[in-house]
């Protein structure tokens, strides 16, 4: 059993879900309103938030770019009419853990709930709380990053990115590999989002934190 904050404005979607919810055995929280959501996600009374984009008070993404902010890691599903690539990646980019066009199945958000709660789930309580290399520091609790002791800001997909660098630290790391670890769906074999994020990272953490091998990859040096 799991308590999901539903943070949707139309009362005809916000009460399926919460009915399907609990017929899964599962306690939701209904809320209408960007700002009352952001507030309820933020008390660290729910396991997971079901998120709508076209909001009163705050939109979706100024709910997902303020809780990743203040550090939250409760995981995020994304639920929209919104369907262009574009939205797509904005969210994915600002921290949620999966994105969801409207009309949509119950059986697949269902399918994708239970996905995400097996991942916070699986993550035992002695996990590792920090990656240090090279004098940066990233806190994985807090998704704070510091370089030489000086604080940083990173989006959610930098950070991410950081953090399988760091955490293979020396190792070469193909574009293939970063794409599949850190974005985490098909993207363009001929995309360069990689090499973009590699320059945000070099900009933050110092121009030699990451060596690009030619042919190869990237590879984070200490």
């Amino acid at each position: 059993m799991a308590r999901i904050l539903i943070v949707e404005d139309e009362e005809r979607i916000s009460a399926f879900i919460a009915k399907g919810l609990r017929a899964d055995g599962h306690l939701p929280t209904v809320v209408v309103d960007g700002r009352v959501g952001l507030d309820q996600a933020l008390s660290g009374d729910h396991d997971l938030m079901i998120l709508d984009v076209g909001l009163p008070g705050l939109d979706g993404f100024e709910v997902l770019e303020q809780l990743r902010a203040q550090g939250s890691r409760m995981p995020v599903v994304v639920l929209t009419a919104r369907d262009s690539v574009t939205d797509t990646v904005s969210a994915l980019d600002g921290g949620a853990d999966d994105y969801m066009s409207k009309p949509f199945r119950f059986a697949e958000l269902q399918a994708r709930v239970r996905l995400r709660l097996r991942q916070v789930n699986a993550v035992p309580a002695d996990a590792e709380v920090a990656l240090a290399a090279g004098g940066v520091r990233l806190d994985l609790r807090t998704r704070r990053a510091t370089v030489d002791g000086r604080e940083v800001e990173l989006s959610a997909r930098e950070f991410n990115l950081a953090e399988i660098f760091m955490r293979n630290a020396g190792q070469v790391l193909s574009r293939e590999q970063l794409l599949d670890h850190v974005w985490g769906f098909d993207f363009d074999p001929g995309s360069n989002v990689v090499d973009v994020y590699v320059g945000y990272l070099r900009r933050k953490l110092g121009s030699h934190a990451i060596a690009t091998v030619r042919g190869m990859g990237y590879r984070f040096t200490t």
